[in-house]
C-alpha cells in the first residue's frame, strides 16, 4: 500500500467549541489559517501523487493554504452528517440522552458510522489504485473511521483514535499489512 498522508483542515468557531461540525460549512478561523499555514513545510517536502480534498470550505482552504490548490474534490471525504445533532455539543445532547456517543448511539436523520465506512473505503480504493503517496485534506472523525476501516479495525474503533485540527496522520504498510506511520503530528 502507498502511503496515505491524512491532514485535518485548520480550526473553525465550531471547532473550538467542540460542536458536531458535519455537513454545515463553518469556514476557517484566524488560528485556523495559521494551523493550514504551518503545514506547508512538511508537506511541500513530499511528492504526492494525487490530493484529495472534503467539498466544505474548511477543508478546501486548508489546502488551498498548503499549497493544494489543485487538490481533487471527493465528495465521500465529506464530515459525517451529525443530522439532528449538527451544531451541538455532546455534553448538550447528553444532558437530554444521558451517555449519547456519536460512536454508538443512532443519529437522528444523519449517516451511521456504517455509512461513514462504506465512504471511506471507497476512499481507500481509489487511494489504493494510485502509485504513490496520497493527501488528503478531510475532517476529524471521516478521517478516524477511514484509519479504523484502512487498518482492518471495526469502524467504531476510530473513536480511540483523537486527532487536533492541522494535524498530519501517516498510513503507511509494513510486511503485508497496513499501520500507522505517525499520528496526530502538529507541525510548528
Amino acid at each position: 500500500m502507498n502511503e496515505i498522508w491524512l491532514v485535518r483542515h485548520g480550526a473553525t468557531e465550531w471547532t473550538r467549541t467542540l460542536q458536531h461540525t458535519g455537513r454545515t460549512d463553518v469556514p476557517l478561523d484566524a488560528d485556523g489559517r495559521r494551523e493550514a499555514a504551518a503545514l506547508v513545510k512538511p508537506l511541500n517536502r513530499q511528492f504526492f501523487a494525487a490530493a484529495f480534498t472534503s467539498p466544505l470550505s474548511r477543508a478546501r482552504e486548508t489546502a488551498l493554504i498548503a499549497g493544494f490548490a489543485s487538490a481533487e474534490v471527493l465528495d465521500d471525504l465529506r464530515e459525517w452528517d451529525y443530522g439532528v445533532y449538527e451544531g451541538r455539543t455532546t455534553a448538550e445532547i447528553q444532558m437530554e440522552i444521558p451517555g449519547w456517543s456519536v460512536w454508538n448511539d443512532p443519529v437522528v436523520d444523519g449517516e451511521s458510522v456504517d455509512d461513514v465506512a462504506a465512504r471511506a473505503a471507497r476512499v481507500l480504493e481509489r487511494c489504493v489504485a494510485i502509485d504513490g503517496r496520497v493527501v488528503l485534506f478531510a475532517h476529524a472523525h471521516v478521517s478516524r473511521i477511514l484509519t479504523a476501516v484502512a487498518l482492518g479495525l471495526p469502524h467504531r474503533a476510530g473513536k480511540v483514535l483523537g486527532l487536533d485540527s492541522g494535524s498530519i496522520s501517516i498510513l503507511g504498510q509494513e510486511h503485508d499489512y497496513r499501520v500507522i506511520r505517525r499520528w496526530n503530528w502538529l507541525p510548528s
